[in-house]
């Protein structure tokens, strides 16, 4: 099998869920959803099943055939849910072990294993990605990233507020990533060329990423982030990254008042692992 076409995709499930462990009267959901929300596994939050197997059949959906959970040392129950609960045919499911949460980064660098030298794409467990941004990463002949036009997001369940909080990416001439821009404010976003294309943690790495993810320092938030890493690699390691454009949106599960969107939106996917 080709490295190109060997369809593995690494997802990150090992974050604390500090906005999903906070309580919200007004959030509509149930016994079950409330105390899955209060562990923080947002991956494990049950529509009807974990909201990770709808991530899992979407990625097996866009041709990726092994996937790699990088999860915590205490995250037992989804190791045993993948293991003895549901036996997945169309995607072999393994597990990264990420020992403390110190950053997206980090996290990356704890599938070197599983990588073996291949290239394999990396997304997010709380965030349901459009297949044509999966399948395309699969596609890409190196590394790139999927960006995400800003209006097209409104289609889905993130506000406008906190879209107006997501990192913006800008474009080079050969249609390749020049910069991931942290919050921006007002002033940044108005000279940017418009359409705005957004990160939302979707990208396609190959070897070089685990020489960046070492070479790195902790940001000020004291972690190893991915657009640190991104950033290396491009300007130290002359590594490019194709912008894949998508004009659709990215679900998102990040607080309890998420929960009643995403079982909406969700309603008629059909998951097959």
């Amino acid at each position: 099998m080709s490295d190109r076409n060997s369809g593995k995709i690494v997802i990150l499930a090992r974050g604390l869920g500090t906005r999903m462990r906070r309580d919200d009267a007004s959030a509509e959901i149930d016994g079950r959803q409330a105390a899955m929300a209060d562990t923080g596994v947002k991956a494990m939050i049950p529509i009807g099943r974990p909201f990770l197997d709808y991530v899992l059949s979407a990625a097996a959906d866009a041709g990726y055939r092994q996937a790699c959970l990088v999860v915590g040392p205490e995250q037992e129950s989804m190791r045993s849910y993948y293991r003895e609960e549901v036996s997945p045919k169309r995607i072999a499911v393994s597990f990264a072990n990420q020992a403390k949460p110190k950053g997206t980064a980090d996290a990356v660098a704890a599938a070197e294993d599983f990588a073996a030298g291949d290239h394999f794409a990396v997304i997010n467990s709380d965030n349901y990605y459009p297949l044509e941004a999966l399948r395309g990463l699969r596609e890409q002949p190196g590394c790139a990233v999927a960006l995400f036009e800003r209006d097209a997001m409104l289609a889905g369940n993130v506000t406008e507020e906190r879209i107006s909080r997501l990192a913006v990416a800008r474009i080079d001439e050969r249609e390749n990533l020049a910069e991931i821009i942290e919050k921006p404010d007002d002033k940044t976003l108005a000279v940017l060329p418009r359409p705005l294309w957004l990160s939302m943690n979707c990208w396609r790495f190959g070897p070089s990423i685990f020489e960046a993810c070492r070479a790195i320092k902790p940001s000020p938030r004291g972690e190893f982030e991915i657009p640190d890493a991104v950033e290396h690699a491009m300007h130290e390691l002359a590594e490019p990254f194709r912008a894949l454009k998508v004009r659709m949106p990215v679900l998102d599960m990040t607080s309890r008042a998420d929960i009643a969107s995403m079982s909406k939106l969700l309603a008629e996917v059909k998951v097959s692992l």
